[in-house]
């Protein structure tokens, strides 16, 4: 959950080898101010000017949740900017606390709302910020070129992508990087309206504590809860209604209040899903995301979709790389769980991508030679340059459940078959194999061998690839089913089964996931049960890869019910699950249907 925080503070805090750690001191003048928004309400901002004059800059800024500190003029950061490069080119370096945030005065909403129809000028959000800080900007800071970039990973991601609807025309350049784009659909929060247990849990620990003002520190977390096995934990803590007990949060956090007020997509989430503004943009966005990203990889897939889908998309731009939430901003990125890319791939686009962009846009220096979407190829370990995303040259493959937990591009011509299994909240599958305390990073490509023995967990696997096939674009899987009960949580997962290497055992690396509340299978703000022993179809789109599966590979699918901690248990009861007690949480026999009649499949987009 928008943990960019640590790894921002390991990037700026770790200089680069052989440079000296006074650079920025040597090179910038520091100023520490505020600046008053429209509705009187002032934001704390950090200003690095280069001290060499010779030349106009722009300004390049991130705004934060997370704190600009070091605070205080004769204290300076030892880095600045997204990356090394861009800090020698020498910006103006802006950093804010957002409204309600640390040093920043005013009340902080979670993924503020943007208000299109602004009447008074106490209609504010992060648009209308931004705004006034650009303008406050361009008249006090002198030596400008009276352009600016904005630049942000996960939550500020978001507040890069939230200065795009009504943008000051300052504005040149944004980068929305892993941006939180819609919290119940596919980030952070929920997933399809299921709620991401572990990782809200422990943020909103710190993040969503409350203050009474500025401060320069939160100080403690809400709450101490030691633990060295996280699915343990939760399993003891019982129901999600036991996270307000006086141990811990005792509504003492107001956003993890709304998360289990607002358990549909309704209006609090409706107003927060910021791709709906993002019509008619103009401005050159660079959206950057990563395979691997465990809390927003829909976001930066679906603000790019959304720019284009909404506009002419003549300067939006995708990169996806693989990469963990934000490791493309470390110095090197050549390896993550058992793959070896076979090169830097950090470096790669903090060269060739981030700098040129900025440089391009901002100075009119170089120039900006990219094609719509780069995108790296994992399994082939190749980066590709498509004119579009999902490529043109992709077909439709659809892989259907077959008898002896087989795929087959056939459907069946059995009158009435299913597998079933017993779906046991007290029982929840597991999301990794490995007992940790906080959640395994690597979990999004992990070895799914670890389930294998669970009678609640099916697995269907394709004959071996006779050639090599790359997936590109997003996954659907279409499911028939029926349930003793009146709700559950599908499970679907795409596994690359790879040879094991001198008779080893396979390895059956996860290539992606996803999970679907059953009760929102056909409406996320109506939600409805499950008649028990009824078909029902239930869908559930991926997202987005980019994947050769290699000659002498297997596909293999894996559907389960349950996905904990990382996930909230199901009661499989049709009810507010925030409000469920633990007698609410039953066992329900699932049938997964693959039958002439209901041929439950998943689709592929192949590339010819």
């Amino acid at each position: 959950m928008k943990k960019i925080l640590f790894l921002l503070a390991l990037t700026w805090l770790t200089t680069a080898s052989g440079q000296s750690n006074n650079f920025v001191k040597e090179n910038y003048d520091k100023i520490d101010t505020t600046i008053t928004m429209r509705d009187g309400v002032k934001l704390y901002t950090i200003i690095y000017v280069p001290k060499d004059k010779s030349e106009k800059y722009p300004f390049l800024i991130q705004r934060t949740p997370y704190s600009v500190a070091p605070y205080g003029g004769e204290n300076f950061a030892r880095r600045l900017g997204p990356n090394e490069a861009l800090m020698h080119e020498k910006y103006i370096f802006v950093y804010q606390d957002v409204r309600g945030r640390y040093m920043s005065e005013g009340y902080n909403k979670e993924v503020t709302p943007y208000i299109p129809a602004k009447k008074t000028n106490r209609d504010v959000d992060e648009s209308s910020d931004t705004y006034d800080t650009m303008e406050w900007l361009l008249k006090h800071i002198p030596n400008n070129n009276g352009r600016a970039g904005l630049y942000g990973i996960s939550y500020p991601g978001f507040y890069a992508t939230a200065s795009l609807p009504a943008v000051h025309p300052s504005i040149r350049a944004v980068s929305p990087q892993a941006p939180v784009t819609d919290e119940f659909i596919g980030d952070d929060a929920n997933h399809n309206g299921a709620f991401f247990l572990m990782d809200n849990f422990d943020f909103m620990n710190s993040f969503g504590k409350e203050r009474s003002g500025p401060v320069k520190s939160y100080g403690s977390p809400i709450f101490v809860a030691p633990r060295t096995d996280a699915y343990k934990f939760f399993l003891e803590l019982g129901p999600i209604k036991n996270t307000q007990s006086e141990k811990y949060f005792n509504n003492r956090s107001y956003i993890w209040n709304e998360y289990l007020e607002h358990d549909t997509y309704d209006n609090y989430w409706q107003q927060r899903n910021i791709r709906s503004h993002l019509k008619n943009i103009t401005i050159p966005t660079l959206v950057v995301g990563g395979w691997f990203d465990a809390e927003d990889l829909f976001g930066a897939l679906h603000t790019f979709d959304a720019i284009e889908q909404q506009g002419t998309g003549i300067h939006n731009y995708l990169v996806m790389g693989p990469w963990t939430h934000g490791a493309w901003a470390r110095d090197g990125w050549t390896r993550f769980a058992t793959y070896d890319f076979e090169s830097n791939t950090s470096k790669y686009f903090q060269d060739s991508l981030q700098t040129t962009f900025f440089n391009y846009f901002l100075k009119d220096k170089g120039s900006w030679n990219a094609t719509k979407a780069t995108m790296f190829e994992t399994g082939g370990n190749r980066w590709h340059h498509f004119d579009r995303w999902p490529p043109r040259n992709v077909r439709e493959v659809t892989y259907y459940l077959g008898a002896g937990r087989k795929l087959s591009d056939k459907k069946s011509s059995d009158q009435r078959a299913f597998d079933k299994y017993i779906s046991d909240p007290a029982n929840p599958v597991p999301y990794t194999g490995k007992v940790q305390a906080r959640r395994n990073n690597e979990y999004m490509a992990e070895d799914q061998s670890f389930v294998m023995g669970r009678g609640d967990v099916l697995s269907y696997e394709s004959p071996l690839l006779t050639e090599n096939l790359t997936v590109a674009g997003p996954i659907s899987a279409n499911l028939f089913v029926s349930t003793t009960g009146t709700d559950a949580d599908f499970i679907v997962k795409l596994i690359d089964v790879v040879p094991g290497a001198d008779g080893a055992a396979d390895i059956q690396r996860l290539v992606r996931a996803e999970v679907m509340r059953g009760k929102f299978r056909n409406n996320y703000v109506v939600p409805e049960a499950f008649v028990p022993g009824k078909v029902s179809e239930v869908k559930i789109h991926l997202n987005d890869v980019l994947h050769t599966f290699m000659k002498g590979h297997r596909l293999m699918v894996q559907i389960q019910s349950s996905w904990f901690p990382l996930v909230d248990r199901n009661p499989q009861k049709f009810m507010r699950i925030p409000e469920a007690d633990e007698n609410d949480f039953r066992k329900a026999e699932i049938n997964v249907y693959r039958d002439r009649a209901y041929s439950s499949s998943i689709m592929l987009p192949v590339m010819k």
